[in-house]
């Protein structure tokens, strides 16, 4: 029953679930090689921030460079992509206990093979 009640929780979660955006949100700091620029100096004061969302399309790295406002938007997307995954992941591991428990209460199959019609085996392609 509590299975059940946990279950429901989830559904309603993943109900509630808004858009979202797969990837990773980087901040960065970088040096631009120009000598005599202070990024240069001993310590160095970077460039920045800059803002990138990195994610694979059809296996390939892609990055977007975002300004602070995307980076902002795009970190709330991300997020409720990560709550997503833990709900459908919980949901699954749920789902397990449940049919597994289920099939278990049915006959087992039999490893006995059924007579019937044999095929005859194929001549060789020639």
């Amino acid at each position: 029953m509590e299975t059940q009640k946990n279950y429901q929780q989830l559904q309603r979660a993943l109900a509630g679930i808004g858009y979202f955006r797969r990837g990773t949100l980087l901040k960065r700091f970088m040096a631009c090689g120009k000598p005599g620029c202070a990024c240069q100096a001993t310590p160095p004061r970077l460039h920045g921030p800059y803002y990138q969302w990195t994610r694979k399309v059809d296996g390939k790295t892609v990055t977007v460079r975002l300004s602070r406002e995307q980076a902002d938007l795009m970190a709330g997307w991300i997020a409720t992509g990560r709550e997503l995954d833990r709900i459908v992941a919980e949901m699954e591991r749920i789902s397990l206990q449940v049919t597994d428990r289920a099939l278990k209460q049915l006959p087992a199959a039999s490893h006995k093979v059924p007579d019937g019609p044999r095929r005859s085996k194929r001549a060789p392609a020639g």
